[in-house]
């Protein structure tokens, strides 16, 4: 009885109102009467996914509707559930007519795959809730769409944002989550190495169950051989290093092995059956260059390279091993001698008219490969979105043109101090681009998703979007545009930072950009799902309108300053004092301005990764620090307008001022 087809009723045009992240591959409007009444809360059947049952329920209690509930005394359900054994892996059909909503699908994750779309489909009209009345047909384009986030380098999620972060992901139909982690796990033979929150054996494995109850496999990442320094920097790892203290584990001390092998191996048994297990070996710059020069010279620097991807991969085994590609583009050579499991994960972050050359280099090496795009958000206040946006939508076409495994989207923390929450929008796109047959549709993203993530229709959240990238836009420079982050700490006071922003930038436009972002969100009330992430855009917007602010000081209280100088004459003494005072001001206004931001950031990294976190502190002193200084110009200035005009008819030039201990 639950068997049906999808052209069975009247079936009008398209309905591209219907904006959906991703966007189904069919979708159109079917003629009904009454589609199923959202506020007297839908009912399911009992076979139905308990992970999207949740994905559900979490979008009706945003909305103020009643969870969903399971059939009774043998009652139709309003969301019934055949299995059609001739539909592909993760392929489904959805139907919401007058007789509800029916879902046909081959597998479980096809089944997961439309409820996730099933949560999209509310709308609100007339001042109720409904489901319109759509037949969707739809199936993946590519089979891994796997999200890899940074956990070592700034934020560390706690376990509720860990979740928050999955069911987020699988709502947009992700199915794989990596965690990238160096120093982070547990060790019990040196606990002291992880952070101070790090990841236990039994988180990981809590973290594993939890992923798969939303059909997302946790796919482990593990450093093995660069970017290791946070380990090698104790005395007990110190010998492992290539350099002093370095970066890179030497793969000349067998000791190296003696530390991964139960590290590795600890990890592998609490994920337990993955089908992939990252051990990164990307930026190998310094082997050879130390401790393993001997052995290097004898075998090559690449082959030594190879030696260790064997070694590690055997340690993950029976999981596929993942590594980056870099080493491999620089000497394609080394394939010959790399294990024929191993799956190559493609990385390149840039604006680039093709990636296909960086994916058929590694194709002729035989190698399963994904392509890794990036969420651009390094050293950045919020993503650059246009890169991003170019980045994902070019790296992941060329990959689907070469039937590449699939796509491993990348988050990066880089500075120790970007948030994940401002991640959403480049990590929707990207799972869209990986899922959609086609290009997404750039002019209608921003609606989509602001409906898909923050079940809203106030489609502001699209123009705010839309001015976050063009408030990125405008850091870009004829020369390379330095990175938001740089900018906002900078010192407004050095000038050559200072006259090169204001000839090359457009402060005033990028305050009117922020502070229109700034007008409807810190005005508005948060919206019904996600509502930390609107929070962090605007974070953003409040730091880049600092931003600009500070360089606009920089100008304004020199030139104050200046003109009490030029008129230091014994005469003008109203203008002196104005000029010191209005500079002393400006300062304070820094200050303020810093102390503003803090708090804000300080709840949005508590969101996150838990208030006591000494990433959140080594990231908050920055803003305590840069107030201080604010202040201890202040009192210079004070010290100028008491002591050396008051009583001895003298100003000393603005950067004397500032010289000053």
């Amino acid at each position: 009885m639950l068997a049906f087809a999808l052209c069975g009723a009247t079936v009008a045009e398209p309905a591209p109102e219907i904006a959906l992240v991703p966007q189904p591959q069919t979708l159109t409007t079917v003629a009904c009467r009454r589609p199923p009444d959202l506020g007297r809360g839908l009912v399911v059947d009992p076979s139905i996914d308990a992970g999207g049952r949740e994905l559900l329920d979490e979008r009706l209690r945003a909305a103020g509707l009643p969870p969903t509930r399971p059939t009774a005394n043998g009652n139709a359900p309003t969301v019934a559930l055949a299995r059609d054994a001739t539909l592909a892996h993760e392929a489904y059909r959805l139907r919401v007519d007058d007789r509800g909503v029916r879902i046909a699908a081959g597998d479980a994750d096809g089944a997961f795959d439309a409820l996730a779309t099933l949560a999209q489909l509310f709308r609100k009209r007339d001042r109720a809730w409904q489901l319109p009345c759509v037949a969707i047909a739809d199936a993946p384009a590519m089979a891994e769409r796997i999200v890899s986030d940074d956990v070592s380098r700034g934020p560390l999620p706690t376990l509720a944002y860990f979740e928050e972060r999955i069911r987020g992901l699988a709502a947009l139909k992700i199915n794989g989550y990596s965690p990238y982690m160096e120093q982070v796990f547990v060790d019990p033979r040196a606990p002291y190495v992880a952070n101070a929150n790090g990841i236990t054996a039994g988180e990981l494995r809590a973290l594993t169950t939890y992923a798969r109850r939303f059909h997302v496999t946790l796919i482990p990442e593990q450093q093995t051989f660069a970017h290791m320094h946070e380990t090698l920097k104790w005395e007990t790892f110190a010998p492992l290093a290539e350099l002093p203290h370095g970066y890179l584990l030497a793969p000349s001390d067998p000791g190296t092995y003696a530390y991964l092998e139960p590290l590795l191996r600890a990890e592998r048994a609490a994920v337990g059956n993955v089908p992939y297990f990252h051990v990164g070996s990307d930026e190998p710059l310094d082997l050879g260059r130390g401790r393993s020069t001997e052995a290097t010279t004898k075998a090559g620097v690449s082959q030594a390279f190879a030696a260790h991807v064997n070694r590690v991969a055997a340690l993950v085994a029976p999981a596929r091993p993942m590594i980056w590609d870099d080493a491999i583009q620089r000497d394609p050579s080394v394939m010959a001698a790399l294990p024929k499991n191993l799956v190559v994960v493609d990385f390149h972050y840039g604006r680039e008219r093709s990636y296909a050359g960086y994916i058929a280099t590694v194709a002729k090496g035989g190698f399963a490969q994904l392509v890794s795009p990036s969420a651009a958000n390094f050293n950045e206040l919020y993503p650059d979105l246009d890169l991003a946006f170019d980045n994902i939508a070019g790296f992941v076409a060329d990959g689907k043109a070469a039937n590449v495994l699939g796509m491993f989207m990348t988050v990066w923390h880089d500075d120790g101090e970007t948030l994940y929450d401002t991640t959403w929008a480049p990590l929707a796109f990207a799972a869209a681009t990986a899922w959609q047959r086609g290009p997404v549709d750039r002019t209608r993203f921003g609606a989509a998703f602001a409906r898909a993530f923050f079940a809203t229709d106030d489609m502001r959240y699209a123009d705010d979007l839309a001015a976050l990238a063009r408030l990125r836009s405008l850091l870009r420079t004829s020369v390379e545009s330095d990175p938001g982050n740089y900018l906002f700490w900078a010192d407004p006071f050095d000038e050559r930072i200072g006259a090169r922003v204001r000839k090359e930038l457009d402060l005033r436009a990028i305050r009117l950009a922020a502070e229109g972002i700034l007008a409807h969100l810190d005005g508005a009330p948060p919206p019904p799902m996600h509502p930390n992430a609107a929070s962090e855009m605007a974070l953003a917007a409040l730091q880049y309108d600092a931003l600009a602010r500070r360089f606009q000081i920089g100008a304004e209280a020199r030139a104050y300053y200046d003109d009490a100088r030029a008129h230091a004459d014994g005469k003008s003494d109203g203008i002196v004092y104005r000029g010191l005072n209005v500079a002393k001001y400006l300062c304070w206004e820094m200050r303020d301005a810093m102390l503003d931001i803090a708090p804000r950031y300080r709840a949005a990294w508590a969101h996150e990764s838990g208030p006591d976190t000494y990433a959140g502190e080594r990231a908050l002193a920055r803003f305590a620090s840069d107030a201080e200084r604010s202040v201890r110009r202040a009192d210079r200035l004070n010290v100028v307008q008491r002591e050396d005009y008051l009583r001895s008819h003298i100003i000393p030039t603005f950067d004397e001022v500032l010289a000053r201990p």
